[in-house]
């Protein structure tokens, strides 16, 4: 489904139309993608002054970075445990420092940039069940240890402080979290990036680069060369970068955001304004709107496709969760695409000695992206320690090749959603 459709671009502040490339440019880093890993990127290397070209295939925010939940959700795909498991304690604690980075990135640029993107306070994460609660008391434990001491339990009997639904047995509130208006916070980093110099061309789709020394990036109707190059395309690269490609899947998640409902009856919905989502592998997510919608997500397809008719996808979740919603209107409904890495962890990484990228945020990108930016213009500036804590996390292609890739990773998901079911 189009951009057009959704929510964020029907309420997004105007901003200027900004040209295709025409001709060649030179810059000292040459951005591909205007989403937020791209964004992020590129201000922190014009604010280190650096001159930036962010080329942008569509427009800024085209991608996952306008269409997302809006949600900003500290920690990754994967759980402190299974990182621990898989990457050693060092690693993993170096890791789970940095996870709650990005949300202080995002804070830090909308008070600087008096970006205004709706920005609430407040991440909530639901249980359903006694497994689930538990996981949530580990993971509550895990991020105390590593920094984040604004977290609260909440049982049973207090979730009607949080949400009007008898879906939740519990959950965890992290006050490091919040919600923005998705489009908006791209547009105000845009802005943010020209009045420090950056220029951002969009209609400008990459057909192919040249990781040379000086790399170089070909649209239809010029090319950009640079010192560095920074590849931020995502799910949206396409097969530019085979090597890339292979390394993600594009899935896609579907969001509807109702009628506008008015203060008094989102209030009783969800009392403090936090966002909200629950703790299943296949989750729902959602949060009220600056001007009283339900914006609710969900419904991952791992074919990346767009389901012919999104709001009945996803209306039964709507009113299995907030049943007197019924006979309320949909009325924006779309799709986007995020990419997925086999090991639900980030992938970033250097193509050459002057190629850079980041992409497989897996679900996780509002915050991630923004973290993943700035230790990129960290490591062009020959500050790589903390780049090199993901940077040497091993990516693997998924197994099958595309013909696979997706009926595999299907079953997976199958599987986890049924010990979801049976509480295994």
């Amino acid at each position: 489904m189009a951009q057009d459709k959704s929510y964020y671009t029907a309420t997004a502040h105007p901003c200027p139309a900004r040209p295709p490339l025409q001709g060649d440019e030179i810059c000292d880093v040459c951005v591909v993608g205007a989403g937020y890993s791209g964004l992020s990127t590129a201000l922190h290397l014009a604010e280190q002054g650096y001159k930036v070209i962010v080329l942008e295939a569509v427009t800024v925010g085209f991608g996952a970075s306008g269409r997302n939940g809006g949600q900003i959700i500290n920690g990754y795909s994967r759980d402190f445990d299974t990182i621990l498991s898989r990457y050693g304690e060092d690693m993993a604690n170096d890791l789970l420092a940095m996870s709650f980075e990005g949300g202080d990135i995002i804070r830090t640029l909308i008070e600087k940039y008096k970006i205004d993107c709706d920005l609430r306070p407040g991440s909530f994460f639901a249980a359903l069940n006694k497994k689930q609660m538990q996981e949530l008391e580990k993971r509550k434990d895990a991020w105390e240890k590593a920094g984040n001491k604004e977290l609260e339990l909440y049982s049973r009997e207090r979730m009607p402080e949080v949400v009007d639904s008898k879906l939740y047995c519990g959950g965890l509130l992290d006050r490091r979290g919040g919600h923005i208006h998705a489009l908006n916070l791209a547009l105000g980093e845009a802005a943010a990036l020209e009045s420090l110099g950056g220029k951002i061309f969009e209609q400008s789709r990459v057909l192919r680069i040249d990781k040379g020394e000086k790399p170089v990036a070909f649209t239809d109707h010029g090319k950009v060369t640079a010192a560095c190059m920074v590849l931020c395309g995502n799910a949206y690269l396409g097969d530019v970068v085979p090597e890339l490609a292979e390394k993600i899947m594009s899935v896609s998640s579907q969001i509807v955001t109702t009628e506008i409902l008015g203060a008094e009856l989102t209030k009783k919905m969800i009392p403090n304004n936090f966002c909200i989502e629950d703790c299943n592998f296949l989750l729902d997510y959602y949060r009220i709107t600056a001007d009283h919608r339900l914006l609710f997500g969900g419904g991952v397809i791992y074919s990346g496709d767009t389901p012919a008719d999104i709001t009945r996808r996803l209306q039964p979740h709507v009113l299995k969760t907030f049943p007197y919603l019924k006979g309320k209107k949909m009325e924006f409904a779309w799709s986007g695409n995020f990419a997925l890495t086999l090991t639900r962890m980030p992938h970033i990484g250097r193509l050459s000695d002057t190629v850079y990228f980041i992409q497989g945020d897996s679900g996780h990108g509002v915050t991630t992206c923004h973290l993943l930016g700035r230790l990129v213009a960290e490591a062009i500036g020959q500050q790589v320690s903390r780049f090199d804590v993901f940077a040497t996390m091993r990516e693997f292609p998924f197994p099958g090749g595309r013909m696979f890739r997706v009926p595999l990773t299907a079953l997976g998901a199958w599987y986890y959603g049924m010990r979801e079911i049976l509480g295994v």
